[in-house]
Formats: structure tokens, C-alpha cells, sequence
């Protein structure tokens, strides 16, 4: 796990501002901290989920938007939906926890005898939900936006459904900027344009994905994972020399520099496999006589 170091000179700024709602400066430091932890058991749900279906996720990165958990599920709808899900399922855990302390410290009086400590359960509160809401919105890359996208998945196919959610979060963009313009918010506007470069970056992923799924397919070969056909197209890349080629057609070799491949990744499920398993196995065509 990484924290960027912008995150300590926002929260160095945050300290500084002395028209908060605490009247001793620790009650701040508490709640930053709590605003620390709630991101990063988020980012660990994502992380953790993603584990649990064979998929890869070993980096998490704090900075002042957010947490970000470098997730790589295998490249099924259902894997997918659920990395994303637990993450914003670890807010909705923490919904009535919070509420029900909230509610206690509203009914006994507490606003009135430590106002401090009432501020802070109100804040943590505030912070839990916010942080649920925003997140569920159903703007790409954002939770809510993946979890569009891997519903739409299951009907629409891999590139399709992504496209479909970039851009419905291209229209979430301009709603934030109109948002970000009325309140005059500098956050909601920086926001807004790191959502608007993941929705252009998935938009052109989504297009490279449109054009390889038209690809003539070597159909004499198949993912042992997915049963899909690899493209026949210069989609490998070789490590040794960098050159692009088709390592279905070249015996799993680099036409350049010779080296040769034992396994190979699975351009639509990320799978990887022997070289030997994607050989499609079919019954002999001779016939049969009979007496």
C-alpha cells in the first residue's frame, strides 16, 4: 500500500483551517484519520475480493480524491462485478453501525454535553455515507460505472458493455461540471477531469476491443480457459526484441529473433495457458461401413 505524498499537504491544509466545527484541534486528527481508514478498508475490499476469484491485486494507492486498488480480475463479467462490488459493500456494512450511533448521540443529549465528540460522530457518519453515494454513481471508472458496466456485460459482451458505460459517464462528467460550476468547487472540477480522461481511456480500449473481436479467428485453436479462438492478428508482443507478431501462426516463435514461447495469454480472457492445450482436438472424418 502507497500514499501519495499529497495526501499529508492536504491533510497539513486541513489542519491549518481553524473554522471547522471542532473547538480542540484533535478532534480534526481523529476524524482525518477515520477518513483514512474508511478509504483504505474500502480499497482492501476491492483488493481482497479480486483475490478470491483468482484475480491479481497487490497495490493500493491513497491520494486526496480517494483510494485507488490496482484490481485485475479475470476477464469474466462475474468476477469482475463482484471485485468491484465489495468495495462499496464494506460502506453499506458500516451504514448502520454509524447510523445507530448517530441516532444515540442525537437522542442523548450529547450535542449539548461534549459538542466536540457529538461534531466528530456526525462527521464519521457523513464521511461513510458520502463516500457510498459518490462512489455508487453510475459514472465510469467509478464503482457505480464499473458495476454498470459488468452488469451490461453479462448481456452486451465485453467491448459493448464498456463503451456503453464510458459513455454514460462522459454524460455524469458534464452533470459534475455543472455541479462543480454552481457550488464553485476547485474538488468536484478536478474530479471531474480525472473522470473525463478514464472515460476517454476506456472509450479508445473499448474500440481496440471492437476491432479484435472482428478479427478472422484460428479457429483451429482454442482458449483452455474461455474456448474462444485466438484473433489472427500481430496481438503478442515479444519480450526479448519488442517486436509484435501472431503466435499462432509462427509455431509460437518470434519471427525476428527466434525466441520461443511454451505458454501464451489469452487476448479475451487475460488467461494464460500451454501453448500445447489451445490445440483443438476433433474426432476423425473417416467413415463408417456397415454389413
Amino acid at each position: 500500500m502507497f500514499i501519495h505524498w499529497s495526501w499529508f499537504v492536504i491533510a497539513v491544509i486541513d489542519m491549518q483551517d481553524n473554522t471547522g466545527r471542532y473547538t480542540a484541534p484533535q478532534w480534526k486528527v481523529w476524524e482525518y484519520l477515520v477518513l483514512f481508514g474508511l478509504v483504505t478498508i474500502h480499497e482492501f475490499g476491492h483488493a481482497l475480493a479480486c483475490r478470491s476469484v483468482g484475480g491479481k491485486a497487490d497495490t493500493i494507492v491513497l491520494w486526496p480524491l480517494g483510494g485507488v486498488a490496482y484490481v485485475d480480475p479475470p476477464q469474466r463479467p462475474g468476477a469482475t462485478l463482484w471485485s468491484i462490488v465489495a468495495g462499496p459493500l464494506v460502506n453499506v456494512i458500516f451504514f448502520p453501525i454509524f447510523s445507530l450511533i448517530y441516532l444515540w448521540a442525537r437522542n442523548s443529549g450529547l450535542v449539548a454535553t461534549e459538542p466536540n465528540a457529538y461534531a466528530f460522530i456526525r462527521s464519521i457518519w457523513f464521511i461513510n455515507t458520502a463516500l457510498l453515494v459518490f462512489n455508487m454513481m453510475p459514472i465510469y471508472p467509478l464503482d457505480g460505472g464499473q458495476i454498470l458496466r459488468s452488469i451490461l456485460w453479462f448481456m452486451l459482451g465485453k467491448a459493448r458493455s464498456l463503451f456503453v458505460a464510458t459513455i454514460i459517464g462522459m454524460g455524469g462528467v458534464v452533470l459534475l461540471v455543472l455541479v462543480a460550476f454552481a457550488l464553485q468547487s476547485v474538488w468536484i472540477g478536478i474530479m471531474s477531469a480525472f473522470i473525463l480522461m478514464n472515460c476517454w481511456s476506456g472509450l479508445k480500449h473499448a474500440r481496440a476491443l471492437t476491432k479484435i473481436a472482428k478479427l478472422p479467428k484460428h479457429t483451429e485453436y482454442s482458449c483452455p480457459s474461455c474456448h474462444t479462438s485466438p484473433p489472427a492478428a500481430p496481438l503478442w508482443v515479444c519480450r526479448q526484441c519488442n517486436v509484435a507478431f501472431d503466435m499462432f501462426s509462427t509455431n509460437s516463435s518470434c519471427p525476428k529473433c527466434g525466441q520461443m514461447f511454451q505458454a501464451t495469454t489469452c487476448v479475451e480472457c487475460g488467461e494464460s495457458a500451454p501453448i500445447a492445450q489451445w490445440a483443438v482436438h476433433r474426432p476423425s472424418s473417416g467413415t463408417v461401413s456397415g454389413s
